[in-house]
């Protein structure tokens, strides 16, 4: 990062400065607000700031910004200059701004822990092949979360300074367990009627368990419903087999039946890339298409469970997959072109870091990550972990990252904890070795967990890094479809709102 800074005349005191404060000084020098850049490898760089605001500069221009021999009259000094990569004069009004829009990117930590997913039961009616969470079968005693154990997770989730929380119930498959699913929501109602949060509840469900009872109690308490759809019937049913079923009828049905009680978009999908899915992008989008949703998550397979065993080890190479996403992509544009809203989420996390001033919470994408801080797990058994990942990890024998017991801890002692700070502070990107230079840094943001099971410590080795070569590979092609293709550009812009 180039880091050089004119020297600031002080202030004066009063609400508003003089007006000349705020008038370019003509003839003068120009000073460069912290920066990024990354070759594109077409003759053009890619230039970020601290708010993840940024340009597309040839070669030439930029050697002429950071060696200050750019013109003050070019075209590129006035972009420059009004995205805060560089101030002139002796007025500080660009660094006021730059603050300002700083401070709004990082809005959302003051307010600590908003999600919080309930592992209910490990029980679960599926067989899915890249399973993360070694679930048991549907008879399998000692794996429910007990009442004692629920009333301690509310408690501890009420703990938090967050204005808003979200409970999300994680299993297994957390309907075979609805009677603690409803415990928890009639509870935890109760204690906001002092608390006053802005509270949410998600099931993250196969739907196959599916009853008209629970889509009445959903329905009264303003439940949303998030389930997985890999793609079409022999892609679905081959990832995620049914013990005796059929998995797709199941969750095509269920999501029928969640629309006609609940409404058109209180349920939502996730889809898992496997080998498998790397030959039809096109097919997986139009899947999505069919069952009516105007959006699909295009996710890459995580390390853990039945995915890092024998068969899933190396499934695919991330480069591999993006050329998957990128196939997927450009058959997303193409449907929005013929007038068709539809987007896929990533790119839409990404853009919404790269087009707006506003924050994600997106745990994966937050620097320091997310992990605790914006979410947070706890396990049937009472165990607090750092994230879902986390759990998954644990459940491979690894407690690395297992923060305490809600039983026995309250949330600022977890929070608070030597063992929370110092995994977070492996997750600072602004000084990482290889982020603190890159200019994806304000897009992406650190997987701990990921790189101490891939890699054997917290902040990994960038240039071998899986989870840096996703996110860099997707925001570069983004950047090119933003500069080189309108159409696709003004499509962009409308999944960033």
């Amino acid at each position: 990062m180039i880091r050089s800074m004119p020297v600031m005349p002080e202030r004066p005191r009063g609400p508003f400065a003089p007006r000349e404060e705020y008038q370019a000084r003509t003839g003068s020098s120009y000073g460069l607000l912290p920066l990024r850049f990354l070759s594109l490898e077409d003759g053009r760089y890619l230039l970020t700031n601290l708010v993840g605001e940024h340009l597309v500069l040839p070669r030439s221009t930029l050697r002429q910004l950071v060696g200050h021999q750019l013109p003050m009259n070019a075209t590129a000094y006035h972009d420059l200059k009004s995205k805060h990569f560089i101030m002139d004069g002796d007025s500080t009004v660009g660094l006021d701004l730059l603050a300002a829009k700083y401070r709004t990117k990082q809005s959302l930590l003051p307010n600590l822990t908003s999600l919080f997913m309930l592992v209910t039961t490990l029980r679960c009616d599926h067989a899915c092949r890249y399973c993360q969470v070694s679930h048991r079968g549907q008879a399998e005693p000692g794996v429910d979360m007990s009442r004692a154990t629920a009333d301690h997770a509310i408690e501890f989730m009420f703990a938090s300074p967050s204005p808003a929380i979200k409970v999300e119930f994680q299993g297994g498959e957390s309907l075979l367990h609805f009677d603690l699913v409803k415990h928890i929501v009639e509870e935890a109602e109760k204690a906001n009627e002092d608390a006053g949060k802005d509270l949410q509840f998600v099931i993250a469900t196969n739907l196959s368990a599916l009853s008209d009872g629970m889509l009445e109690f959903c329905s009264a308490h303003d439940i949303f419903i998030s389930t997985s759809l890999d793609g079409p019937r022999d892609l679905h049913n081959k990832n995620r087999p049914k013990i005796g079923g059929d998995s797709h009828e199941d969750v095509v049905r269920g999501i029928r039946r969640v629309r006609e009680a609940l409404g058109p978009y209180k349920v939502s999908a996730l889809m898992t890339t496997t080998r498998e899915s790397l030959s039809c992008p096109r097919q997986i989008v139009d899947e999505y298409v069919r069952q009516g949703f105007s959006s699909v998550f295009l996710r890459s397979l995580n390390p853990y469970g039945a995915a890092a065993g024998p068969g899933f080890v190396d499934d695919y190479s991330i480069e591999e997959w993006l050329v998957f996403y990128k196939e997927a992509l450009a058959y997303i544009i193409e449907l929005n072109r013929g007038g068709l809203f539809f987007r896929e989420e990533f790119a839409a996390l990404l853009l919404r870091k790269m087009l707006t001033p506003y924050p994600t919470g997106y745990v994966d994408l937050q620097s320091p990550a997310g992990i605790g801080i914006a979410g947070i797990v706890v396990n049937y058994d009472g165990t607090v972990y750092a994230s879902d990942e986390s759990r998954m990890l644990a459940e491979m024998g690894d407690k690395t990252f297992a923060l305490g017991d809600v039983a026995t801890d309250t949330y600022e002692d977890i929070i608070g904890s030597d063992k929370l700070h110092g995994i977070l502070a492996a997750t600072m990107t602004e000084g990482m070795p290889e982020c603190h230079d890159c200019a994806c840094q304000p897009y992406c943001g650190s997987d701990p967990v990921r790189h101490y099971r891939t890699q054997g410590d917290m902040v990994g080795f960038k240039p071998s890094s899986e989870f840096c070569k996703k996110t860099l590979g997707v925001t570069t092609h983004l950047v090119r479809l933003l500069q080189d293709d309108p159409g696709a550009a003004d499509i962009l812009a409308q999944w960033a709102q």
